[in-house]
């Protein structure tokens, strides 16, 4: 049976600046994307997505003709919650209260009437759902769905030893090495948590880590970083300095010191060398951020909460990022003192103002960034780069001044 992972609608927009370039179930919480959690738990091959328009030649929708699993992208599973989907039959949906959580459809090419007219049969969860509706949800759920992810991963597996004389190993029963995995004298506590090194990652002289903490593949912990817990590094980063409660959803670099809490980071993004967030106000009062939604800051009602950075997004050295800083996808920003709480998308500047940093010169960029990798910047990522920069023109309100 098909898989599809949907974006909804009501949820979706508020998750910007990350879904500007990636479907909800894309999204790393935990070791694993939304989407790879659903794969691995319902035991199929693959899943397709149902999302905008411009996203689906990256995202695929794969085969949409006969029967499917049609699944909210933004639903955290457990094994009950995947229990109770695959007992649905055809035609039958499964709510939590009006949050349309999954239906099994005879025919998915109906799955747009069905959406919007309703279903026929509906049941209820048995429990409530763990869904994410706003950026911080991703840290806030990150160490759960760590240790969701940890025992979905390695049940039944046995780890690779660590290997090295010099690494200091406390709650050596919660941690779980891949293949390929190399640790030089590090000191590695899953006491509080656990912690998983994934396939051919790196954590280098001095590192300390504490768990909760999921080090995707190819990823580097670099050397003398302080790793605090509940984090993810995301396949393909650098990570060093010192970090709490952050995911770097992939691809993406914080390679020196400076401070990270509470945060996301999306793909192709470096922070320079002693950039630093602030994830705490001075008056411990909740903190808020900015929502492409509503269009102004909300209140996230958290008392932490530091950096959400959209995707091919750079910072300059020592750069300085208050409480709860939202930047958008291919901003570039560089210069002394606090830039604003909000950033838009294709930023170029910093304290003392900013102008757009025009889509060739981005292109330019994400084009030489993505060749260290070996990845192309093919015309399916100009297309979406291309979306998101007309897209969000009308948050650069310096255009509208000039014209």
């Amino acid at each position: 049976m098909h898989v599809l992972l949907f974006d909804d609608p009501a949820i979706r927009p508020h998750l910007l600046p990350f879904t500007f370039t990636r479907p909800v179930a894309a999204l790393r919480c935990g070791i694993l994307t939304l989407a790879e959690k659903w794969q691995h738990r319902l035991a199929v091959e693959q899943v397709g997505y149902l999302t905008e328009d411009y996203l689906q030649a990256k995202f695929p929708a794969g085969e949409t003709q006969g029967p499917a699993l049609v699944i909210n992208g933004a639903v955290c599973p457990d094994e009950l919650l995947i229990r109770q989907v695959q007992a649905l039959e055809p035609g039958e949906a499964l709510f939590d209260e009006q949050l349309l959580v999954a239906a099994h459809l005879s025919d998915a090419t109906q799955v747009a009437e069905l959406i919007q007219e309703g279903f026929r049969k509906t049941r209820n969860v048995v429990e409530p759902v763990a869904v994410i509706r706003q950026p911080w949800h991703l840290f806030l759920r990150n160490g759960a769905e760590i240790r969701r992810d940890f025992d979905l991963l390695t049940q039944g597996r046995e780890s690779a030893p660590v290997g090295d004389a010099h690494t200091i190993v406390y709650g050596a029963e919660n941690i779980f090495i891949e293949p390929g995995v190399k640790i030089r004298a590090a000191i590695l506590n899953a006491e509080n948590g656990p912690i998983y090194l994934g396939k051919n990652s790196q954590v280098h002289e001095g590192a300390i880590i504490s768990g909760p903490l999921a080090l995707c593949e190819g990823s580097h912990i670099n050397p003398g970083a302080k790793m605090r817990g509940d984090n993810t590094v995301g396949p393909f980063c650098k990570v060093g300095g010192e970090v709490g409660n952050s995911i770097f959803l992939g691809y993406s670099n914080k390679g020196h010191d400076g401070y990270l809490g509470n945060s996301v980071i999306g793909e192709w993004c470096n922070l320079g060398a002693d950039t630093n967030t602030s994830n705490l106000k001075n008056n411990y009062a909740p903190v808020k951020i900015w929502s492409h939604v509503a269009g102004r800051f909300v209140n996230t009602g958290q008392t932490f909460c530091g950096l959400m950075m959209g995707d091919h997004s750079k910072c300059g050295i020592n750069t300085m990022f208050n409480t709860g800083t939202v930047v958008g996808v291919g901003a570039n920003i560089f210069g002394a003192g606090f830039p604003r709480t909000f950033i838009p998308s294709f930023s170029w500047g910093g304290p003392a103002g900013f102008e757009t940093f025009r889509l060739p010169k981005a292109g330019e960029v994400a084009e030489r960034v993505m060749a260290r990798r070996q990845l192309a910047y093919d015309e399916t990522e100009q297309a979406i780069m291309r979306h998101v920069y007309e897209a969000t023109a009308p948050d650069r309100v310096w255009e509208r001044a000039v014209n």
